[in-house]
């Protein structure tokens, strides 16, 4: 038995084709959006992994090992 569909679908419902649409134009704004700002969302990401496994930047832009560990 099949489910039933409720009267009243809700206001954000859209077709099949539209949401792929969507979903491809989401998907491509969000890889222009990495692509422009890939290093800027890279050093974010390194400082947070530096940050949690206690490392810190060297002057010469290498990781150095914090010797606390």
């Amino acid at each position: 038995m099949t489910p039933e569909r409720p009267d009243k679908l809700p206001e954000y419902a859209v077709s099949d084709e539209a949401a792929a649409y969507i979903a491809d134009a989401l998907m491509e704004l969000a890889l222009q959006f990495e692509s422009v700002h890939f290093a800027q969302i890279r050093r974010h990401h390194q400082s947070i992994a530096q940050k949690s496994a206690g490392d810190r930047p060297d002057p010469s832009g290498k990781l150095r090992r914090s010797k606390t560990r």
